[in-house]
């Protein structure tokens, strides 16, 4: 019997979107980075979500945000390393 191997997912929703984040993002510094942004009038904060892509979203003082977590099969490609991206347009062989 093959046992499934799973990992957490921690799940930024902001103003409806969703994004996952890679596996390695620090969410606590997430979460104050995003505090310190809507203490002002909004500025972009920085992350990496799955697939190893940089994201930047504008969070301001009206920016509706949760955080939750899911269980998923395990993706070793999954790593939060922005030099190695996955997914979509980055898993077709474009030379051949």
């Amino acid at each position: 019997m093959v046992t499934l191997q799973t990992m957490n997912r921690t799940l930024l929703g902001v103003d409806g979107t969703t994004f996952p984040l890679a596996q390695g993002v620090d969410v606590d510094d997430l979460k104050r980075r995003i505090e310190e942004a809507v203490e002002t009038s909004g500025r972009f904060v920085n992350f990496v979500v799955v697939g190893n892509r940089p994201v930047s979203v504008l969070f301001t003082p009206h920016s509706s945000v949760h955080i939750t977590d899911e269980t998923v099969q395990f993706d070793p490609r999954d790593t939060g390393e922005e030099s190695a991206p996955f997914g979509g347009f980055f898993d077709h062989d474009l030379l051949g």
